[in-house]
């Protein structure tokens, strides 16, 4: 098949051999079983059935089967083998249907896709239409969105329109995380592992009682890398990519009765590190393949690479039970400072025109910081006790977010700073929502929920100095907006084991606001220099099946949906320009399926599939943007008849949105008097992706599959076990994003590790 076939002979043959390994699987089992045999043991022994998996997709404990909403949890060992690898929150891209993360702002502020809608935006203050909730608590500014992910209880995927239950912009969907809570039990757990680039995770937590009614679990995650990229600027030896990140959660549980308890979380996150590299000339022209010459580990800029954040936050969840009611309530507080600064233009030599890897048009070195940021929240929710055939929800959401950003430019030949601006926003929104379910009869449920939120927003920009233009004096805008959310779903119970739902929903998303100035023609009227995007709001159809086969070894969640976006928000970055505009399309539709499988093909045998198709399309026949600088990057699209310049982009898929994600994971043991061996190994497989909303031949993402290995030996009950692991372990290479304003530069994908790790749970 295409999506196996590899550029040179020697990773031909590694993968497949690696395929090679997980076909065995199967035959080895039987073998197993034959050897089982004839040792006298049973045949006919109880298999291994898959447990029931609890969600709070709808903000209640149900099982995954009988929620009307598509939707994928992970948590244990899955989610402990895939993010082995030391890498931030984006180890999770392609492990889920319909997911897609990436970055061009290195470890700290991921971008998150579901069903092809996200922004690719990479402004301090930009807007996604996922919304990632951790700990009940909306995580808004992007920085916020790459907390570190240790010590889960489990992680939840919630594709579609949430907008009715959860609190901010989610017309795409929810990212759901929630962290171990403390217990009445001492317990806990110590992880450490060492590979590649002396890349070094240390992991651990410890819970257990402070008196009978206190309990607190804290919990530690440590990672480091050295640099291994080697600048050769400045001469021998490396110099980048390496970073340092440390992340704690300190929690307090108050359980004084059955009737009340109050959760406190307080967590810190501190990095530093590499911000992204970015190559010059990555591109060889008139093609998406790498240019001649390009080594991962070698690359060669003249401007300064470095990456800074802080994050402290807090959240206090309480519980009252007054017998037929609970009341919820859930009080949030984050504040993150950063600052990133990047070669931007990704090369050391200057020339025109540019046609060497490390050679660019113009020396751009810039660098973004948050120097202020404070979000609080509050939510108040009510919500009924089996009332029976009906129980319901509903509650009041406040929402504050304060926001100071500065960005500098600086001279590339010389590094000096040579211009400054400002961007400051507060914004201020609340909700009010309802929902309910009602049993029609034994096998026919219906829900439905509404919710009506108002957002505001006070926003001012300036540029002081420019870098080659005049300073921009304040412009200031104040957007708002109100809207209605709602959804409506039914669930039918086929059998005990199958449920057939239907859903429809509607999503929003505020106005959103973009204003970097740095580089802006000042003579352009300040609607040009700040724009706002209107208010987007999506319309999604749904239908699903959720099946138990095989007395509980088999599990299978399927479904189908579209979605039809109504002036939808897109960032126009980069191109000619140089300047990051917002646009709202007409419309936008989206049409696809989903399916995840999880199956004991033997008692000691597990696999795991995923996989989703999604198609976009953006539909506005008089939208257009600039393409690439000096069109270096071979442009499809037509020009613009009345924009010079510029081309028109009707009929284009959103960028950064796969029409095919597959998954798989396989877990194979061999049961020892004393242990357990086993075999674990996962693949991610995404086609190709545009990087911007123009086609060219130069920015389409090739499609990408990269698969990792974990093998070891538990014992004590699997109390302790001892692995060895790879990740991207056929070393793929591949370019997974692009800037278009200089010399067909880009960014790469992780590069293969390997390391060993001891895990001991007590």
């Amino acid at each position: 098949m295409v999506i196996f076939t590899g550029a040179g002979t020697r990773q031909l043959r590694y993968q497949v051999l690696a395929l090679a390994i997980v076909m065995a699987l199967p035959a080895a089992t039987l073998a197993q079983d034959a050897a089982n045999a004839e040792n006298g043991k049973d045949k006919k022994a109880t298999p291994s059935t898959l447990g029931t998996v609890q969600v709070t997709a709808e903000r209640r404990v149900e099982n995954i089967q009988k929620v009307p909403v598509s939707i994928t949890a992970v948590s244990g060992e899955k989610l402990d083998a895939i993010k082995s690898g030391g890498e931030d929150v984006r180890f999770l891209s392609g492990r889920l249907p319909s997911l897609n993360i990436e970055s061009s702002f290195g470890r700290a502020f991921p971008r998150f896709y579901i069903r092809g809608l996200g922004n690719t935006d990479f402004d301090l203050n930009a807007s996604q239409p996922v919304s990632l909730v951790y700990d009940d608590v909306v995580q808004e500014n992007p920085i916020l969105k790459g907390f570190p992910v240790f010590d889960l209880d489990q992680l939840e995927l919630l594709r579609g329109p949430q907008g009715t239950l959860f609190g901010r912009n989610s017309p795409a969907g929810v990212v759901k995380f929630e962290s171990a809570r403390p217990s009445q039990q001492f317990g806990g757990y110590g992880r450490i592992s060492w590979g590649t680039f002396n890349t070094t995770n240390v992991e651990g937590a410890v819970t257990g009682p402070l008196s009978d009614t206190v309990s607190a679990r804290f919990s530690v995650l440590h990672q480091h890398r050295d640099d291994w990229v080697d600048n050769l600027h400045n001469g021998p030896g490396n110099d980048l990519e390496g970073y340092d990140e440390t992340a704690a959660r300190l929690q307090f549980l108050f359980a004084p009765s059955d009737d009340f308890e109050a959760l406190a979380n307080i967590h810190t996150r501190n990095l530093n590190g590499t911000a992204r590299l970015f190559r010059a000339g990555l591109i060889k022209p008139g093609t998406n393949d790498f240019a001649d010459g390009f080594k991962r580990d070698e690359v060669s800029i003249d401007g300064a690479n470095k990456q800074n954040l802080n994050q402290v936050g807090g959240n206090l969840r309480m519980r009252w039970n007054f017998g037929s009611t609970s009341l919820f309530s859930i009080t949030g507080y984050e504040s993150v400072d950063t600052y990133s600064r990047g070669d931007i233009d990704g090369g050391s030599v200057y020339t025109f025109p540019p046609n060497e890897l490390g050679e660019s048009l113009f020396p751009a070195e810039s660098a973004d910081g948050l120097p202020h940021h404070r979000q609080l929240s509050q939510e108040f929710r009510l919500e009924s006790n089996e009332w029976g055939r009906f129980d319901w929800q509903a509650g009041a959401f406040w929402f504050n977010e304060s926001i100071d950003i500065d960005s500098f430019s600086y001279d590339g030949f010389g590094g000096a700073q040579n211009g400054y601006a400002t961007q400051s926003q507060d914004n201020t929104a609340w909700a009010l929502f309802a929902s309910g379910d009602f049993d029609v009869n034994d096998q026919l449920k219906l829900r439905g929920g509404v919710r009506f939120t108002q957002d505001s927003k006070d926003f001012v920009a300036e540029r002081v100095v420019g870098p080659f233009g005049p300073p921009i004096a304040p412009i200031r805008v104040k957007p708002n907006a109100s809207n209605v959310s709602w959804d409506l779903s039914a669930v039918y119970q086929v059998s005990d084991a199958t449920n057939f739902y239907t859903r429809v929903a509607k999503g929003f998303r505020a106005p959103s606001i973009q204003g970097r100035l740095m580089f802006a023609d000042a003579s352009l009227p300040s609607n040009e220099l700040v724009t706002v995007a209107n208010t987007e709001t999506v319309l999604s159809w749904e239908v699903g099946i959720k099946s138990d086969l095989m007395d509980n070894r088999v599990r299978v969640d399927f479904s189908v949906f579209r979605y039809d976006v109504s002036n939808q928000q897109l960032t126009a970055v980069g191109g000619v320009a140089n300047v990051a505009r917002l646009v709202n399309a007409d419309k936008t539709v989206g049409q696809g399926a989903e399916f995840d499988i999880e199956a004991y093909l033997a008692d000691n045998l597990l696999v795991t599939v995923g996989a989703s198709y999604n198609d976009t399309e953006i539909k506005d026949k008089t939208l257009s943007v600039y393409p690439c600088a000096l069109n270096l990057c071979t442009v499809l699209d037509p020009a613009d008849p009345n924009r010079p310049g510029a081309v028109l982009i009707d009929g284009n898929s959103l960028p950064q949105a796969p029409k095919t994600v597959f998954n798989m994971t396989a877990r194979y043991s061999v049961p020892t008097a004393n242990g357990e061996f086993f075999v674990y190994t996962d693949w991610a497989y995404r086609s190709e992706v545009n990087f911007f909303l123009y086609d060219s031949v130069s920015f389409i993402g090739k499609s990408l599959l990269e698969g990792g290995l974990r093998v070891g030996y538990n014992w004590q009950d699997g109390q302790s076990e001892v692995a060895f692991f790879g990740r991207n372990i056929l070393d793929r290479e591949a370019i997974v994003g692009g800037i278009d304003f200089n010399n067909l530069t880009g960014f790469v994908n992780e590069p293969r590790t390997w390391g060993i790790e001891y895990h001991r749970t007590f």
